[in-house]
């Protein structure tokens, strides 16, 4: 239904346009401008609104990809400079910290907090307004619910989908944001890889890993192509389940390929690599979000019965 409504949303305008047009010349000469004119101007101003919705794309991509490029320091909102370092600001320091315990509160299980910290382009010099506050809670996942060492993968995978669900749903439920920034929890295992060039103890005051800004150029016409690989999949998708089609497939197989292209990126460049640019590129036009709105959707569908 997205497309259609695109569609029909453009036509609309299309029609205003034509409607104006006609009865501005009514209104000044008198005369009807016709059926076949009406018509001329009821297509050139659907194509002339459908023109300006791809500048208005295009010019988006090109502003999300500028918030990429290294600034000279970090954020003033979240840092202030003591001497030769960065430390985080304390009403800052001191929210996140009220912020952990009403999530721990809200996970309502026992468990020890080996470190909190802040994480992301927040953490470094890639901070923008698009940034979030990516605040991880680190735990021991053996630790949980006895100290005995989990051995089985399925009970590490249950206790993440557990803090992955509480998360899911404390984000949904709470709209937190700092000096602008969503703020946004994550529960890590001590032992889980993550890829950051910048990390802050919010627990301990201190960097856990110094951001170093990057002399590295970008380049942004690399980061649109390859985000706009996934993009042209992902309307597929849409086009797809518009026409009725299960996606469920096609869906697994991009998220997986997504997933993929990302870890590989990490691996090789870590944060800066095109391919996580790309991904936040993704994430940030509202494409991922798409995707997973079209995966609802279609489940959704699939489990009712309509008469």
């Amino acid at each position: 239904m997205l497309i259609a409504r695109f569609l029909v949303e453009n036509a609309i305008r299309g029609f205003l346009f034509a409607l104006l047009y006609a009865a501005a010349k009514f209104f000044i000469t008198g005369q009807h401008i016709g059926e076949i004119v009406f018509l001329l101007w009821f297509v050139a101003g659907t194509m002339l609104s459908l023109l300006l919705k791809l500048i208005e794309a295009i010019e988006n991509n090109q502003e999300v990809v500028k918030s990429f490029e290294v600034r000279d320091t970090l954020s003033n909102d979240i840092f202030v400079k003591e001497g030769n370092v960065f430390l985080m600001r304390d009403e800052i320091r001191k929210k996140l910290l009220e912020v952990t315990d009403k999530f721990i509160e809200f996970v309502d299980v026992d468990f020890f907090i080996h470190d909190i910290i802040l994480t992301g382009s927040l953490a470094n010099y890639n901070w923008s307004r698009y940034s979030d506050v990516d605040l991880h809670i680190l735990i021991d996942f053996d630790e949980i619910d006895g100290d005995e060492k989990k051995e089985s993968a399925g009970v590490q995978t249950i206790i993440k989908n557990f803090f992955d669900s509480k998360r899911s749903l404390w984000n949904k439920q709470h709209d937190i944001t700092i000096k602008g920034y969503d703020c946004e929890i994550y529960v890590q295992d001590i032992d889980e890889k993550h890829h950051a060039s910048g990390v802050y103890s919010v627990l301990n005051n201190k960097w856990v890993i110094t951001p170093e800004k990057t002399t590295k150029s970008i380049n942004k016409e690399k980061i649109l192509d390859k985000a706009q690989k996934f993009e042209t999949l992902i309307d597929k998708i849409e086009s797809n389940f518009e026409k009725g089609v299960d996606v469920d497939s096609e869906i697994n197989s991009v998220k997986k390929s997504l997933k993929k292209f990302r870890q590989c990126g990490l691996d090789k460049g870590g944060e800066f690599s095109y391919e996580n640019l790309a991904f936040k590129l993704l994430r940030r036009n509202g494409y991922i979000e798409k995707l997973m709105n079209i995966q609802t959707s279609n489940t959704d569908k699939k489990l009712s019965i309509t008469q």
